[in-house]
């Protein structure tokens, strides 16, 4: 995507930290939904909508570690095109969630973002 993101909102139906990872989930990909899920509901932006994201995230990080432990175990070089395929895939899901310093970098949810009734488009 070309341009400017949207800055992130934060929604009233997020999810808080305790949602736990999938149980059909491996370890590895479970591992990383606990390091990165109290990130993710202190800036309460993640909702149930966006699980599959989220599990697609993990999956990938999973799916890497996996491969790598495969690879210094000499089981087949061929998987270092599978694991580079997760990288590139962990890289792009993490961008959406805003997990990567650039993503980070861009504008991102307020600190004192609060429901107002007031009108957006009033001019002070």
């Amino acid at each position: 995507m070309k341009g400017r993101k949207p800055e992130l909102q934060a929604d009233a139906n997020a999810l808080d930290a305790s949602t736990k990872p999938p149980t059909w989930m491996n370890r590895h990909g479970k591992a990383e939904w606990r390091r990165v899920m109290p990130v993710l509901a202190h800036r309460r932006i993640l909702t149930p909508a966006d699980l599959g994201c989220l599990e697609s995230y993990c999956i990938a990080i999973g799916r890497i570690r996996d491969l790598e432990l495969l690879l210094r175990a000499g089981i087949d070089p061929k998987l270092c095109r599978m694991q580079d395929k997760a990288m590139v895939t962990a890289r792009q899901l993490a961008a959406e969630l805003g997990l990567t310093p650039v993503s980070r970098s861009r504008p991102a949810v307020r600190e004192d973002n609060v429901e107002s009734d007031d009108d957006p488009l009033a001019v002070s």
